[in-house]
């Protein structure tokens, strides 16, 4: 993951070697975890190289994908594209802020990862679950969970496009909901293979330890406007843009919502920055009269300029 850019491209070198040094520097959790293990390996390596094992547990995964990230995007800022919107799905909203300028790249390599450790920290591995549910409007998601939830917690967690939201919450609620969701007329409920339940309720206690820490950080006013996840809303300052980030932590991802607040305000070309192009199917499903590209490799780059006009 990045490597292919890291090897074409300075800026995204200069990127990784600044994740690494931000990575190392990051305070560990338990020495005798498994991801404290990575404390001597280098971030880019991890990115690079793996293992899998250790790159996907979420306080590795967090700083990788936001490294490959701004890696791409520095590559693009250095040859004049530069956004008049930003804009990112969960982590990503780290990556769209440390584009505008609103947090320094070291202290968010830095503070995602122990985002990620707060995260899985707040519930037990295999307590908790996620699902896609394919076919069903948001209000059937609602009321399938609201009917499943017996005193647990399940929820909506990701409203990605239409026809697509993601439920978390506990396990045993989740599994609940994913089977009286098809009853309710849902086509399909996709499992998904993630280590805690994400964007919901159960996520609060990672949001109490997290915040007090992001609203530390020294922020600055964007650059550029940073639509939010928690309300679609676009961030103007700093104080907005950090709280919008503690907030997303247990509330969930308006994504759906976000790109049509971008395409009411008139945006027409996406750039997909990093790593895959999840987002760009998204995009195109949510606005479908959008250009829609995505650059995370060096073959990449002449469709993005083409479509920046640059």
């Amino acid at each position: 993951m990045g490597q292919e850019l890291a090897e074409a491209y300075p800026e995204a070198r200069a990127a990784f070697a600044e994740a690494d040094a931000a990575f190392a520097g990051a305070p560990q959790g338990d020495p005798h975890n498994v991801g404290a293990a990575s404390q001597a390996v280098r971030l880019s390596t991890l990115c690079f190289e793996g293992p899998k094992e250790q790159l996907t547990l979420t306080e590795i995964t967090q700083p990788a994908l936001l490294a490959t990230s701004v890696a791409a995007e520095r590559v693009l800022t250095a040859r004049g594209v530069r956004p008049a919107w930003v804009a990112g799905h969960s982590l990503g909203e780290y990556s769209a802020n440390v584009a505008a300028g609103t947090i320094e790249f070291s202290d968010a390599v830095a503070i995602v990862r122990r985002r990620g450790r707060y995260m899985q920290e707040a519930v037990p591995v295999g307590t908790g679950a996620m699902a896609a549910v394919l076919g069903a409007s948001a209000e059937i998601v609602r009321q399938a969970c609201d009917e499943s939830a017996q005193g647990d917690i399940v929820a909506p967690a990701n409203f990605n496009s239409p026809g697509q939201i993601v439920i978390a919450g506990s396990a045993a609620a989740v599994a609940r909901a994913s089977e009286r969701v098809k009853a309710l007329g849902a086509r399909r409920v996709i499992p998904l293979a993630v280590s805690a339940p994400f964007h919901c309720a159960l996520m609060r206690p990672a949001e109490e330890r997290l915040g007090p820490e992001l609203r530390a950080l020294t922020a600055n006013t964007p650059r550029v406007p940073v639509v939010a996840n928690v309300d679609a809303e676009p961030k103007r300052d700093a104080a907005a843009a950090i709280d919008a980030l503690v907030r997303q932590v247990s509330a969930p991802v308006q994504w759906e919502a976000v790109v049509r607040r971008l395409a009411s305000e008139g945006v027409s070309t996406y750039v997909e920055v990093g790593s895959g192009s999840v987002l760009s199917g998204l995009v195109k499903k949510i606005h479908a009269e959008a250009h829609v590209v995505q650059f995370g490799s060096p073959g990449d780059l002449e469709a993005v300029m083409a479509a920046c006009s640059i």
